[in-house]
């Protein structure tokens, strides 16, 4: 079997034209002109030895195989520029401010962090695992790089979306489903503003059902610990679960459903230093593989001839 190469660079472009929604941005990104995106991106197909992309409306959506490659192709940049700043910066000094959410702090921080040891071996990431508010704040304030956020990021100076996930309500594993029409719902939430919990009222309004907040919290785990416990149910999205919870099935429980909320990287500066834009492919990477396969169906971008 003869082994075939991809071409680093038409990786490059491919990546930066998904992660931007359309090749033309992408081409002043990556310094080339449109008809040279073209030809990367057929010039990525022929090596890749299947369709990429497959037309919808005026525009291209990636195939199986595209989004396939799309995934490989990050951890191949990343690779590839981890070894570039290995060999190029390894007396590199300083420190890149990290902020999460609770829900992908444990999974996240050990597949990013110890990729980033590697390969900026002088520096080190200081993290904050905290609410929404206080990471856009914190950004704000340039007190965090980079952060990982729900909803759209608010006035951040760069964002990017990683993902469109579904709220789903949270009950205790192996406990009743609860029975809406019955009594108000007792929901379990955070203190204070939460996007979550927002929702949650809205949609319990919408349907005409009665509430109670029965539990509050500060922190994620003590949420959890009190819907375990049969206290009420919480409403997140289906990452970072542990086994102790479960979803709640919003036909069986006659709970209405809930809307989307979009999982979003946010940087206190659009114009990255190498580190930060590392740690951003890192966690791009990351938190891509570990999510699970619920994504929009055909995603879009526009033809390369078209911008």
């Amino acid at each position: 079997m003869i082994t075939r190469n991809l071409d680093i660079n038409a990786l490059r472009t491919f990546e930066t034209g998904m992660a931007l929604g359309t090749f033309a941005k992408a081409s002043d990104r990556v310094g080339r002109s449109p008809a040279a995106v073209s030809a990367q991106l057929k010039k990525l197909e022929q090596q890749a030895g299947v369709a990429l992309f497959q037309k919808a409306g005026r525009g291209l959506a990636l195939t199986e195989a595209g989004e396939t490659l799309l995934s490989y192709a990050r951890q191949i940049l990343a690779t590839n520029d981890a070894a570039l700043a290995a060999i190029h910066s390894p007396q590199a000094r300083g420190k890149v401010c990290l902020g999460l959410q609770e829900d992908l702090g444990e999974w996240v921080l050990t597949d990013v962090l110890g990729r980033f040891a590697q390969a900026h071996r002088g520096m080190r990431v200081e993290t904050r695992v905290c609410r929404n508010t206080e990471l856009m704040d914190r950004v704000g304030r340039g007190e965090l790089d980079l952060a990982v956020v729900w909803g759209d990021g608010g006035a951040a100076p760069w964002r990017q979306t990683l993902a469109t996930l579904p709220m789903v309500w949270i009950g205790g594993a192996g406990l009743p489903a609860p029975a809406a029409a019955d009594a108000p719902v007792q929901l379990v939430a955070f203190e204070g503003s939460c996007i979550f919990k927002t929702a949650a009222m809205h949609a319990l309004g919408q349907a005409g059902l009665d509430w109670d907040v029965s539990f509050t919290s500060s922190s994620l785990n003590g949420l959890l610990a009190a819907v375990a416990a049969g206290l009420g149910t919480t409403i997140r999205t289906p990452i970072g679960l542990p086994p102790r919870v479960a979803e709640v099935s919003p036909p069986a429980s006659g709970l209405p459903s809930l809307p989307k909320v979009d999982l979003t990287m946010i940087a206190a500066r659009d114009d990255h230093t190498p580190a930060i834009a590392f740690l951003a492919d890192a966690l791009r990477t990351a938190i891509e593989d570990r999510l699970p396969r619920i994504r929009p169906a055909g995603r879009r971008v526009r033809s390369p001839a078209r911008g």
